[in-house]
């Protein structure tokens, strides 16, 4: 029998004089002396022994025949009765054993508290329509029961005492809360807006290398520039903690049989919420930070980046920042309007996303200490995202493993990588029509500039020497370099016809090897403007036309202003453009100084590795 069919229609004035006589009354009053007030306590054979068992199934017996006169279809079969009314009784006895109080009864409702008694009572053992008839019986009783408590005299008082305990909890635990939230008065919501309109605006160009375009057209509208690349990790064990991520990766994979598998950058960091990005010098670490910073000024998930690079934070050997130097740290001009507090509430919600750059920036002996910044802020705040990067040989394979980092390197640029790219930087330097098909068309059929157009660098670097020399390309990586040094520093300015005092290629790349070479030694990519000039100065007297420039300050402001190899990312601090030309003059520097015991010396530091390559 279906249970919507089994209905017991009895009035009121049959049931309610039998579910009385189950339970005894007392006097008026909240029943405070006597807490808690359990059920046990109104149940007429407890305390009061007014009904005995005998009573009990009387009672039982009364109300199943009541319930089979009502009228409509018979819910029971016949012959079953004496069974549902000696079920009957014994459930409506374990009434004594709930620990409910009358006030928890009526709050749960008469099905739940019906269930509650059922579950409380042993088991009917009756037939399936049998225990439906029981079962809606049960109900009936729970339904006149809980009527029962409300009629009472001291139900009324007994429900106002708990409300007013539970008002007084509610009030005291908000007051809690409000103590540990300092009330900021909307200060955190205005002051992330201007920030992240900051950070949008501060990270959304990139350099076209090789061009000296119109002001206000010099810079790459990061939108048009960023290609999104892969990256490769080995497959992890296929354990219970990581099969899933595993499984799901290889699938992507291009070679199901190989060992490392690619996805691209965006769903790796998506996938998960710590990374450690290895990639080669000019794989596009840096544009990736970019535009994972522009990109969550964008999102709506409440997301607010920081983009902490190393080289900068460690400029002169200084302790990582906490907390509330991060913007200082980074020279951000809003770092004094951040209210009190700010990013230590970012991060204790879950909230950051730190983009930490350039852990092979900073010397060898400072990345263990970097180790720890790291590991006490994880450690503090574990709830955020994290992306740190550096070149793949900087840090040992688990240097963040403890931390339960995932490690990924940037992969090579696919050949459609390549094609997108070549076609966005001819629409962004608005080069020719043409020119973007005839560089592809030479870098899909020559083997040797395919092999050199690998990361966004070199491609970068390849397509300026295209458009500047109409076509001639160097055909190895260190005649590319040589190439475009050579386009930078001073054939562009030449063949442009600028007025300028006529200073040759060589003594400039002799002035710009020593800032590189100091850097490289000092295992520094930034210095302080004061200490670059001194290095000029100290140079002029073996380079000596290069004083038809000035002296050391006005030779430093022509390399910013006009060589397009050095920038200042502060106005008291320069570096090169890409720590590329920085290895390659270095390695210039090297030679001249007939420093080959120098390079043989640190063949295994990774500072530098690029240098003796």
């Amino acid at each position: 029998m279906d249970a919507s069919v089994v209905g017991i229609r009895l009035a009121s004035g049959v049931v309610a004089p039998l579910i009385k006589k189950l339970l005894r009354t007392e006097g008026a009053g909240a029943g405070l002396v006597d807490r808690p007030q359990r059920i046990s306590s109104y149940v007429s054979w407890r305390e009061k022994r007014n009904l005995d068992a005998a009573d009990l199934r009387r009672l039982a017996d009364h109300l199943v025949r009541e319930a089979l006169r009502a009228p409509g279809e018979r819910p029971l079969p016949p012959g079953e009765e004496a069974g549902v009314a000696a079920a009957l009784a014994v459930t409506l006895h374990a009434l004594g054993d709930l620990t409910l109080t009358d006030v928890e009864a009526v709050r749960l409702g008469p099905e739940a508290f019906a269930r509650r008694l059922r579950a409380a009572a042993p088991d009917t053992g009756l037939s399936r329509d049998a225990e439906l008839f029981h079962d809606r019986l049960v109900e009936l009783a729970s339904l006149h029961i809980l009527n029962f408590f409300t009629q009472r005299s001291t139900f009324v008082a007994a429900t106002l005492v708990e409300q007013s305990r539970l008002h007084a909890g509610t009030i005291a635990k908000v007051d809690e809360l409000l103590t540990r939230l300092p009330r900021q008065d909307g200060r955190d919501t205005a002051f992330e807006e201007r920030y992240l309109a900051y950070v949008a605006r501060r990270h959304s160009t990139l350099t076209i290398f090789g061009l000296d375009l119109e002001p206000g057209s010099s810079r790459w509208p990061l939108d048009a520039a960023y290609v999104s690349l892969e990256v490769s990790r080995p497959l992890p064990e296929p354990d219970a903690r990581h099969a899933p991520d595993a499984r799901a990766a290889h699938a992507a994979a291009p070679d199901p049989g190989a060992s490392p598998y690619a996805l691209s950058t965006d769903e790796a960091l998506t996938r998960h919420r710590r990374v450690l990005l290895r990639g080669e010098a000019g794989s596009g670490k840096t544009t990736l930070i970019q535009w994972l910073a522009v990109s969550a000024t964008r999102a709506d998930d409440g997301h607010i980046p920081f983009v902490l690079p190393l080289r900068t934070l460690t400029r002169h050997g200084e302790r990582l920042p906490d907390l509330s130097t991060f913007l200082a740290a980074t020279g951000s001009p809003l770092a004094g309007e951040a209210p009190e507090g700010w990013e230590g509430r970012v991060l204790r919600d879950g909230r950051a996303l730190l983009l930490i750059d350039g852990v092979d920036e900073m010397p060898a002996a400072e990345r263990d200490r970097a180790r720890d910044w790291l590991a006490d802020l994880i450690t503090a705040y574990p709830g955020n995202r994290w992306l740190v990067t550096s070149r793949p040989s900087a840090v040992r394979p688990d240097w963040l493993a403890g931390e339960d980092f995932t490690e990924v390197t940037l992969a090579p640029m696919s050949r459609a990588n390549v094609r997108a790219f070549i076609e966005r930087w001819h629409t962004a330097a608005r080069a020719p029509e043409g020119y973007a098909d005839l560089l592809l068309a030479s870098v899909y059929t020559k083997p040797d500039l395919a092999r050199l157009a690998t990361n966004p660098l070199l491609c970068g670097l390849i397509c300026a020497l295209h458009r500047e020399r109409r076509g001639f390309l160097p055909t190895g990586r260190k005649e590319l370099y040589a190439a475009a040094l050579s386009m930078l520093v001073h054939r562009r300015d030449r063949e442009r016809g600028l007025r300028l005092p006529d200073l040759a290629e060589e003594p400039q790349l002799q002035l710009l090897q020593r800032l590189a070479h100091w850097l490289i030694r000092n295992g520094r990519t930034e210095m302080d403007r004061s200490r670059a000039e001194g290095l000029i100065s100290g140079a002029l007297p073996a380079v000596p036309v290069a004083l038809v420039l000035g002296e050391a300050p006005q030779v430093y402001q022509h390399f910013l202003e006009r060589t397009g190899l050095l920038r200042a990312p502060t106005e008291d601090t320069v570096e090169f453009v890409h720590r590329t030309f920085q290895d390659f003059l270095g390695a210039r520097a090297a030679l001249d100084e007939g420093g080959v015991g120098e390079l043989a010396a640190h063949a295994d530091d990774d500072q530098w590795e690029d240098v003796i390559r």
